[in-house]
């Protein structure tokens, strides 16, 4: 069991503030009395006037400084490839049309599939693939065909 994959059963609704004294958050709407907190509000990384911790640090010098900006494959285990049947050739259109990714992330990162789980059907695959991967999809009957 994994906590990512669990369903929600219940949704927690919003907190109605400012609705008079017997529902608790009256008044002051549980802001606490005063202050530049309670009268409007103040983003998440202000320190109150102080040097913000992100201009206190020095510059990240050097290769790889803006990771941001560096191009990541979006990565599909073998497993995910049960859904097709005998024999289909796997591609980035038909991994968009069987709904195992979206089709912008794509486009703009590209595809890359990974070895974990096990693959059952012989498939033939057009998209990047890695070693173990390979490995899964041959044994499986199926062929690799890489640009």
């Amino acid at each position: 069991m994994n906590l990512s994959h669990i369903v929600k059963l219940k949704t927690k609704s919003k907190k109605r503030v400012g609705q008079g004294h017997g529902s608790g958050r009256g008044k002051t709407a549980g802001r606490g009395t005063k202050g530049q907190k309670a009268r409007n509000k103040v983003a998440i990384y202000f320190e109150g006037g102080a040097l913000p911790l992100t201009k206190r640090l020095p510059f990240l010098r050097g290769k790889g400084r803006n990771p941001s900006l560096q191009k990541k494959p979006f990565v599909v285990n073998v497993q995910a490839l049960n859904i097709f049947p005998k024999g289909a050739v796997v591609t980035t259109e038909s991994l968009v049309e069987q709904g195992i990714v979206q089709l912008e992330p794509t486009r703009q990162k590209g595809v890359k599939i990974l070895g974990d789980g096990a693959l059952t059907v012989a498939l033939t695959v057009k998209v990047p693939v890695s070693k173990g991967a390979a490995e899964k999809i041959i044994k499986a009957g199926g062929t690799v065909e890489e640009k």
